[in-house]
């Protein structure tokens, strides 16, 4: 584990490849790539692709699932979802020097993602989210408190219906990054709205 890693405050979350694209060059300086339902060789593409991106582009990449193909193609950080941390390898992912982020969402995942060694944790969703059903119900503003006072100096990364006017309650609650989705994939002028969050971000 690792306090040292700096995530920037906007955190976009992106389906493919495409997305990552379009999003890079307008200064986004994190983002995860997290991909459903794709073949082992699209994957593996969309990972290098994106991979390469961030490395012209001077984004952080982070590689949402894919942990096998993560370590092949040299990524920096990893996230997993807690289905994806009981099937990991995570001693071949720290021998790789690869960094982890992990999501909870109540106390046993905390301690489950604490006692990996997460890089980071993600806490979710802080809002109702529209992006699909969630067993958990809306975290709010003294659950950030609450895993901030926890986590010290380990990045925490909220996530679930936050939008620019949200955002600066869900950081001065603790949350160090917030991971957005849905407030600019679905918005009418999806790269207008991201330069908004990158102005906030400064």
């Amino acid at each position: 584990m690792s306090a040292a890693i700096s995530l920037s405050r906007f955190y976009p979350i992106v389906p493919d490849a495409e997305w990552a694209a379009r999003l890079a060059p307008l200064g986004v300086r994190t983002m995860q790539l997290r991909m459903k339902d794709r073949d082992d060789a699209d994957v593996r593409a969309a990972i290098e692709k994106t991979l390469d991106l961030g490395r012209r582009t001077g984004c952080q990449m982070i590689i949402n699932d894919y942990w096998q193909a993560a370590i092949d193609a040299r990524a920096d950080f990893i996230h997993l979802g807690q289905e994806d941390l009981a099937g990991a390898d995570l001693p071949a992912i720290r021998r790789a020097g690869i960094h982890v982020g992990i999501s909870t969402h109540d106390e046993a995942e905390l301690e489950l993602a604490l006692a990996a060694g997460a890089d980071y944790i993600a806490l979710g969703p802080i809002y109702e989210t529209r992006l699909k059903a969630m067993r958990f119900g809306p975290q709010g503003l003294d659950r950030v408190r609450e895993w901030k006072r926890r986590l010290g100096s380990i990045p925490l990364v909220a996530i679930g219906g936050i939008t620019p006017d949200r955002a600066p309650g869900v950081i001065a609650a603790g949350a160090d990054s917030v991971a957005v989705i849905t407030d600019f994939i679905t918005h009418a002028d999806p790269e207008a709205r991201v330069r908004d969050w990158v102005a906030w971000v400064g």
